[in-house]
């Protein structure tokens, strides 16, 4: 009675499940776990702000000027800039929930789209990249046939895009985003019969008098135009033509 007694015992010894791990390993796991909840977590804050702003730029485009000024527009050098920040923000967004999450319940299925989207936005960032260096003629002509209308059409009409425009010709010493031309037809030109003085403003000095277009064509403003500039600091710069933000 007593051995088998003993013999159930020791049975039940040898199917009990094991013990947690406990010591250096154990810390070294909670460690790790509250590191990726707070790292999630600063990812899952900037993503709602991403998302909040880029909101409020897509609603209401011109208080975020006046609020933010000359920062805002030598930032906002993007097509639907605010189409942009909420999808870069719906992303971080969603990524900083299921980091946050499958770190605090260890939650497998979480954890595994959480790494599964890291990888796919490193293979995107990949891609682009190549593609970015492979096809950088493409990109300047498909910019041109982009950005270069909306110049002719809202450049010293809409506010905003007009003060994005200023602000980039004078932070970059540029001229349009090819030369002078591209301001034919607009109506800055057609109103005032002269030129944006940025582009009769030579590199190491200032401009004289109305900018008209023998004086655009004969300064050397066309050699440093603003894709060159923008493509030489690693930006990228088009602009809101329906916004003009």
């Amino acid at each position: 009675m007593g051995g088998a007694s003993r013999r159930e015992d020791w049975q039940q010894e040898a199917f009990k499940a094991p013990a947690p791990p406990v010591g250096p390993t154990m810390q070294c796991f909670k460690f790790i776990k509250v590191m990726m909840f707070l790292f999630n977590l600063i990812i899952f804050l900037c993503g709602a702000a991403l998302l909040a702003v880029g909101i409020w730029v897509s609603v209401d485009g011109p208080s975020f000027l006046k609020i933010f000024g000359s920062l805002s527009s030598s930032a906002m050098q993007f097509v639907n800039v605010g189409y942009f920040l909420i999808a870069a923000g719906a992303v971080l967004f969603i990524l900083g929930f299921l980091g946050c999450y499958g770190a605090y319940s260890e939650n497998k299925c979480a954890l595994m789209m959480f790494f599964t989207i890291l990888l796919l936005i490193f293979i995107a960032e990949l891609a682009a990249a190549v593609v970015a260096l492979v096809y950088t003629t493409m990109a300047e002509q498909f910019l041109t046939l982009l950005v270069v209308p909306a110049i002719k059409k809202d450049y010293g009409y809409q506010t905003d895009f007009t003060q994005v425009w200023n602000s980039t010709m004078e932070g970059l010493k540029c001229c349009g985003f090819n030369n002078y031309t591209d301001f034919n037809s607009s109506p800055f030109v057609e109103d005032n019969k002269v030129f944006p003085p940025y582009c009769c403003k030579p590199s190491n000095g200032t401009a004289e008098g109305p900018c008209t277009e023998a004086k655009a064509e004969q300064t050397q403003v066309p050699l440093l135009h603003c894709w060159a500039q923008t493509n030489k600091e690693g930006t990228s710069l088009t602009v809101n033509s329906e916004q003009g933000v």
